[in-house]
């Protein structure tokens, strides 16, 4: 009789351990998620049609906060000019010349032109406004793909900064659209921008 209780007792023990392992590895499994949310990857979604048709309004996308520097040609989320989480592509860094337009309607960057078609909205023009800017150092010229309903970098050259954002403003660079599950994509910089000296 004692030998049975005693196996019972072990049989309590083993069930009460196994329940505290399983929840301790569901508090550091959340711990270990909100760590990356906060610091290594973020899942943002898009509000609005600045960025079509790359970008469509609730599509979703993760968000690499590690990725270094934004280089030309990278989708970047950053802290907008209006304090709220914007996306946008990275048309130049610091020390470029941007230009609306060549004689072709082509935005040329420290002279070279951009060849858009890959990712502009379709029948949408590089700018309706003229504009020619030097991105100061440590800033960066922003656009939406989709430019006639973009308010980006353009739209805010007359307020203080003169529309450019300051890389220490950027939260990270778009990675890979993840939903709906039919648009996945995984994003990459367009050729064009490796032409630009």
């Amino acid at each position: 009789m004692a030998d049975t209780k005693k196996a019972e007792g072990v049989g309590k023990e083993k069930k009460k351990g196994g329940f505290r392992e399983t929840v301790l590895l569901l508090v550091m499994g959340v711990g270990i998620a909100l760590l990356l949310q906060a610091f290594v990857v973020g899942s943002f979604y898009i509000p609005s049609v600045s960025m079509e048709n790359t970008l469509l309004v609730n599509d979703r996308v993760f968000v690499n906060k590690l990725a270094g520097k934004p280089e030309r040609g990278d989708i970047v989320v950053f802290k907008g000019w209006n304090g709220e989480d914007t996306i946008k592509r990275v048309i130049g860094i610091g020390g470029d010349k941007v230009v609306c337009c060549d004689k072709q309607k082509r935005i040329t960057v420290n002279g070279t032109p951009l060849d858009e078609k890959s990712y502009l909205y379709p029948d949408d023009f590089a700018s309706g406004d003229d504009f020619d800017v030097t991105v100061p150092a440590g800033k960066l010229w922003l656009m939406g793909d989709h430019r006639s309903a973009s308010a980006d970098s353009r739209a805010h050259m007359g307020e203080p900064g003169g529309g450019f954002i300051s890389e220490d403003d950027v939260i990270g660079k778009a990675v890979v659209r993840y939903w709906p599950l039919s648009r996945g994509y995984l994003f990459s910089r367009p050729d064009i921008f490796d032409k630009v000296k």
